[in-house]
This record gives C-alpha cells, sequence and structure tokens, in this order.
C-alpha cells in the first residue's frame, strides 16, 4: 500500500512512517528499493493531505533549502 495513502487515509500516523517536523509541517519517510531515502513534506488543510516538496535525502539532517521551500509553499 503507497505510503501517501496510507498516511492520507489513517491520519493521524506517527513514526517510522510520519514524523513532525514542527507546527503544520510533517515529513513522510520512505525508504526506496534502490537503498536511497526519499521524503516528502506536507501539511494538512481542511481535512485534505497537501504534498508541498519532495526530495532524496543525502544526510541525516533534512537540508534547511528543503524546509525552506516547502515552509514557502505552506
Amino acid at each position: 500500500m503507497p505510503l501517501i495513502w496510507y498516511s492520507r487515509f489513517r491520519w493521524p500516523v506517527g513514526m517510522p512512517m510520519v514524523r513532525k517536523m514542527e507546527a503544520g509541517l510533517w515529513e513522510v519517510r520512505v525508504n526506496l528499493s534502490s537503498g536511497k531515502i526519499a521524503r516528502i513534506l506536507f501539511t494538512t488543510f481542511e481535512g485534505n493531505m497537501v504534498l508541498l516538496h519532495g526530495f532524496i535525502k543525502k544526510s541525516q539532517k533534512t537540508p534547511d533549502s528543503d524546509l525552506n521551500l516547502a515552509r514557502s509553499r505552506k
């Protein structure tokens, strides 16, 4: 079952699948079959999940540029 679908219809979902980044900003954590790690940042609005930004994670810390982009889109 795709994680976005699961997160949307089983909300709220916690770790290890979904992590709260800050007030109103969450990330879906995805481990790809290639061994890479993907993250999708989202918010909720009027009962809907709004996807803001997705990226391949290259370090443990979420890059500020990716967080800032999601914040500006929010």
